[in-house]
């Protein structure tokens, strides 16, 4: 009888592989969160606030952004982890903040695959309007699952390339704009300051109508803190985390900025195709009526592939963060360990497969009608996106207040933010005052929407709840500037 040989197993991983490169992480940065709300979502904000409250609109939260990101920068390249401002709100604001904070940017970030999901049924119905919905969210939630399964690579060159379409995109929007404005290339007529000055504009609907379309403009930008997650798979993080951070600006200021006022100066804010611009109907994306404007006839059908590009972006980001999240709370020891465990070529499959199932809830919409599903997955995750930056900025105030509290060189950090105090306190204000603001005027009618109400602040209770549950459960404490840790060498 034959003695059977073994043949020997590879080793599971025991961390996270570092395989994302500098050209991964700058394109992240570039194009992470180009996504439906640029695309689509702005149409909205120029008809309901002006050319304007627009611009204005998307400045102040450019800078917002900016400054998050410069603090999440100087965190990140310090301290490359997965589990990135949850980790940092842990060690540097309270234990139960940061759990918190990671389920939450978990559920965010779970739910924001289902809300893609949802608007690629709508972007298919556009070509295929037959064809069953749930089809298309069955096929893309296989397709984003088997780009976050086989390694991070896989989630690396496909965003790299999802990215790529995106600003090439806005960089042919940009130009094409300009050519029409400065009368080189033919289009509307009257094209330029004149829609600045129609109707009320620049500035429509007042200071509340900013306020509303505030959550609209930040989802637009949500995904920017995606760099935070990717650190803890990066080649030298404390040098491709700076660079990355870097470009955030001129991203801001080219992709958005430029591209609101290029829509406002072609498209007046009155336009009735503005006013009913929505997901479920590419025709009328701003972006889609400047091209068609210029003589592009073909820009509907060419504008739905790039919006459909974003989506399975916006997706494959989503399952990559949220998957990183979850696990990093396994190894912390602040979700079920089965969720720590890694695939021999250093994926952790299991949080992936949880993440998979919640993102399932897409498949509701075939049941309940896909907009209003989209809608109210939409506004949950807006809600729980402007927390996870609301951490960032703490967690960055006392970082640095502990770190020069205990006498620590600060030309010693990889990357330091030229704005603190100043950027964080900036951050969390304006933070703080969209999120509890965002649907005020519910409160103000003689009969409350409480069913709008819920819609949009449910997000906060269930933070809270999560944050002071486990404050009592495990008696935790805010940690003291003079008890921080800060290791000696940043982690590479």
């Amino acid at each position: 009888m034959s003695q059977q040989q073994s043949i020997p197993r590879k080793p599971i991983a025991q961390h996270l592989r570092r395989e994302l490169k500098a050209r991964h992480l700058a394109m992240i940065a570039i194009g992470g969160s180009i996504g439906t709300g640029l695309f689509v979502a702005s149409g909205v904000t120029v008809s309901q606030v002006g050319p304007g409250g627009a611009l204005l609109s998307y400045a102040l939260i450019g800078l917002m952004i900016y400054f998050l990101m410069t603090s999440l920068g100087e965190l990140a390249a310090y301290m490359p982890v997965s589990g990135s401002f949850s980790t940092y709100g842990s060690k540097y604001v309270e234990e139960g903040f940061g759990f918190a904070l990671g389920w939450n940017y978990w559920y965010n970030w779970a739910v924001a695959i289902a809300v893609d999901l949802v608007a690629a049924q709508l972007v298919m119905g556009y070509w295929l309007p037959d064809v069953p919905g749930w089809v298309w969210s069955a096929l893309f939630l296989a397709l984003v699952f088997l780009l976050n399964f086989i390694s991070v690579k896989g989630f690396g060159e496909a965003e790299y390339w999802f990215s790529l379409i995106k600003v090439t995109t806005i960089i042919v929007f940009i130009v094409v704009g300009i050519l029409m404005i400065t009368g080189i290339m033919k289009g509307t007529e009257g094209a330029g300051w004149h829609n600045w000055t129609i109707g009320d504009a620049p500035f429509a609907g007042g200071f509340s109508a900013m306020i509303g379309v505030a959550m609209i403009v930040g989802f637009s930008f949500q995904g920017v803190e995606l760099i935070g997650i990717t650190a803890g798979e990066s080649k030298d993080p404390a040098k491709n985390v700076p660079r990355a951070v870097r470009k955030v600006f001129w991203r801001i200021l080219l992709f958005y900025i430029f591209a609101i006022l290029i829509i406002s100066l072609i498209i007046p804010y009155t336009d009735p195709n503005l006013l009913r611009n929505d997901v479920g109907d590419i025709s009328v994306s701003p972006f889609t009526l400047v091209f068609e404007n210029a003589g592009l006839l073909s820009a509907a059908a060419v504008m739905n592939a790039v919006i459909l590009t974003a989506v399975l972006s916006a997706g494959n980001s989503g399952m990559y963060a949220s998957t990183r999240m979850l696990f990093t709370l396994a190894k912390e020891g602040k979700a079920p360990k089965i969720f720590g465990k890694l695939s021999q070529g250093g994926v952790p499959r299991n949080a992936l497969y949880a993440t998979t199932v919640v993102a399932a809830l897409c498949f509701l919409s075939s049941m309940y009608g896909n907009q209003t599903v989209y809608l109210w997955l939409l506004n949950t995750s807006g809600m729980t996106g402007f927390i996870a930056w609301l951490g960032i900025a703490i967690s960055h105030y006392r970082f640095r207040r502990g770190y020069v509290a205990q006498g620590l060189d600060l030309n010693k950090l990889p990357y330091r933010s030229g704005f603190f105090p100043v950027g964080p306190i900036f951050a969390f204000i304006l933070c703080l005052t969209i999120t509890l603001g965002q649907n005020y005027q519910a409160f103000l009618q003689d009969k409350v929407d409480w069913y709008g109400v819920t819609a949009t602040y449910v997000g906060i209770p269930l933070f809270l709840l999560i944050w002071f549950g486990y404050k009592l459960a495990k008696k935790t404490r805010f940690i003291k500037y003079s008890e921080m840790e800060f290791p000696d060498i940043p982690n590479k």
